[in-house]
Protein backbone atom coordinates (compact mmCIF):
# COMPACT_ATOMS: atom_id res chain seq x y z
CA UNK A 1 0.00 0.00 0.00
CA UNK A 2 2.93 2.49 -0.09
CA UNK A 3 1.61 3.90 -4.09
CA UNK A 4 -1.70 4.79 -1.90
CA UNK A 5 -1.95 8.34 -0.64
CA UNK A 6 -4.36 9.59 2.53
CA UNK A 7 -6.63 12.90 1.82
CA UNK A 8 -8.57 14.20 4.81
CA UNK A 9 -11.91 16.14 3.97
CA UNK A 10 -12.30 18.36 6.89
CA UNK A 11 -15.67 19.72 5.88
CA UNK A 12 -17.72 16.57 4.85
CA UNK A 13 -15.51 14.48 7.80
CA UNK A 14 -14.33 11.68 5.17
CA UNK A 15 -11.07 9.96 5.03
CA UNK A 16 -9.89 8.68 2.06
CA UNK A 17 -7.01 6.40 0.97
CA UNK A 18 -6.49 5.83 -2.83
CA UNK A 19 -4.04 5.61 -5.22
CA UNK A 20 -4.40 6.35 -9.24
CA UNK A 21 -7.02 4.65 -11.11
CA UNK A 22 -10.29 5.10 -12.41
CA UNK A 23 -13.26 4.00 -10.29
CA UNK A 24 -15.45 1.00 -11.61
CA UNK A 25 -16.89 -0.34 -8.68
CA UNK A 26 -17.59 0.93 -5.30
CA UNK A 27 -18.22 -1.68 -2.58
CA UNK A 28 -19.72 -1.28 1.51
CA UNK A 29 -17.68 -3.12 3.56
CA UNK A 30 -19.11 -1.77 7.00
CA UNK A 31 -21.51 0.93 7.48
CA UNK A 32 -19.54 4.30 7.26
CA UNK A 33 -16.40 2.18 5.27
CA UNK A 34 -16.44 2.02 1.40
CA UNK A 35 -13.62 0.09 -1.03
CA UNK A 36 -13.22 1.30 -4.77
CA UNK A 37 -12.12 -1.12 -6.99
CA UNK A 38 -10.69 -0.85 -10.63
CA UNK A 39 -12.22 -2.33 -13.71
CA UNK A 40 -10.06 -5.60 -12.78
CA UNK A 41 -11.78 -5.29 -8.99
CA UNK A 42 -7.98 -4.54 -7.58
CA UNK A 43 -8.42 -1.93 -4.44
CA UNK A 44 -7.44 1.83 -5.42
CA UNK A 45 -9.81 3.66 -2.42
CA UNK A 46 -11.08 3.10 0.60
CA UNK A 47 -13.28 5.64 2.26
CA UNK A 48 -13.57 6.21 5.54
CA UNK A 49 -17.19 8.34 6.51
CA UNK A 50 -17.81 10.04 9.95
CA UNK A 51 -13.87 9.55 10.28
CA UNK A 52 -13.21 12.16 13.56
CA UNK A 53 -15.74 9.64 15.48
CA UNK A 54 -13.70 6.70 13.96
CA UNK A 55 -10.65 8.19 14.14
CA UNK A 56 -10.93 10.57 16.82
CA UNK A 57 -7.09 9.99 18.49
CA UNK A 58 -5.94 10.50 15.15
CA UNK A 59 -7.22 12.78 13.18
CA UNK A 60 -5.76 15.86 14.03
CA UNK A 61 -2.57 14.87 14.57
CA UNK A 62 -2.85 13.65 10.95
CA UNK A 63 -4.67 17.04 9.69
CA UNK A 64 -1.94 18.80 11.50
CA UNK A 65 0.57 16.39 9.44
CA UNK A 66 -1.33 16.55 6.26
CA UNK A 67 -1.33 20.69 5.98
CA UNK A 68 2.33 20.40 6.60
CA UNK A 69 3.48 18.31 3.50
Amino acid sequence: MSDFKVYYDEIEDILYLGKEGEEHEALELAPGIMLELDEERKLIGIEFFKASLLFRDIIKPLVKRLDAA
